[in-house]
């Protein structure tokens, strides 16, 4: 697999010509199959996708992995510029996404607009899928670990009626290549540890060659907080040992601030993947 980050909220300090965002899409091509993994939150990642000579036209199957603006709202420049793929959503209730923070609200939900517009196009699961060969969406995640401590801020409103997010809206996305797994996790608001324990458990006695994307170990975005302490940051990586992975490559949520704590665990294990760099796994 060749992986490619087409946004994130860094980029390679050699490739000032690629755009930034606060937001997350990644280019898989595997087994004959170009993939796209999240779409950011604008335009941006088309535009740095012909910079690194990734052709958005091409791309066979694109996946959501949560309806956060970031990560979906650039879909619709993707059927702009694709007039084939389809782009898979996890089926959820139709519901307004809203962070709050000390008198604070914010919509960091999907732009509405492009649910009408890609109608034809989009495709909804609430059940593992295998969308291409050995390519698999996941709805039914784990709950054996807590979730991240910075989803206190994240909050769905309907018909008035404002709570938690529960991230039903949330999906994981499994590559199984001859060799191993490859876990793409989106934000991981249900918690890496959750999504790796998924991916376990629907493929027993399989390696994990890499996890892909960010697991939103940040507080406050605005101050690259952490959430939660740095012991209980250190814990999770801990506990990603226990797993059989040979790789995770990280950005966006995570937050510099928990990469570093985690990279004191994992070492040479864990490694920033920044707009613009690709891996070959």
């Amino acid at each position: 697999m060749i992986l490619t980050s087409l946004i994130d909220n860094t980029r390679l300090n050699n490739r000032t010509d690629l755009a930034i965002e606060r937001g997350l899409s990644i280019h898989a091509s595997t087994m004959g199959k170009s993939i796209l993994f999240d779409a950011g939150s604008s335009e941006a990642f088309c535009d740095n996708a012909t910079l690194l000579n990734v052709d958005i036209n091409n791309v066979d199957a694109a996946v959501i992995s949560h309806r956060h603006h970031d990560h979906c709202n650039g879909v619709t420049h993707f059927l702009d510029r694709n007039s084939k793929a389809p782009v898979y959503f996890r089926e959820c209730e139709e519901t307004n996404y809203l962070f709050k923070a000390f008198g604070f609200k914010s919509n960091v939900g999907i732009n509405k607009q492009l649910l009408a517009k890609g109608a034809s196009r989009l495709i909804f699961v609430n059940q593992m899928t295998e969308i291409l060969p050995n390519i698999f969406i996941i709805t039914d995640l784990s709950n054996k670990y807590a979730k991240p401590k910075g989803n206190k801020y994240l909050f769905t409103e309907s018909n008035g009626c404002c709570k938690p997010d529960s991230f039903d809206h949330e999906l994981l996305l499994v590559v199984k290549e001859n060799d191993g797994l490859i876990v793409f996790t989106g934000c991981a608001h249900s918690g890496v540890l959750n999504m790796i324990d998924t991916a376990i458990s629907h493929f027993p006695n399989t390696k994990i060659k890499a996890v892909v994307g960010g697991f939103h170990l940040v507080g406050l975005p605005l101050f690259n907080s952490i959430g939660g302490t740095k012991k209980q940051i250190e814990k999770i990586g801990e506990s990603i040992l226990n797993y059989p992975i040979d790789k995770l490559y990280t950005g966006h949520c995570t937050g510099m601030k928990a990469y570093h704590i985690l990279k004191g665990v994992l070492g040479d294990r864990l490694e920033y993947f920044p707009t613009g760099r690709s891996i070959t796994i």
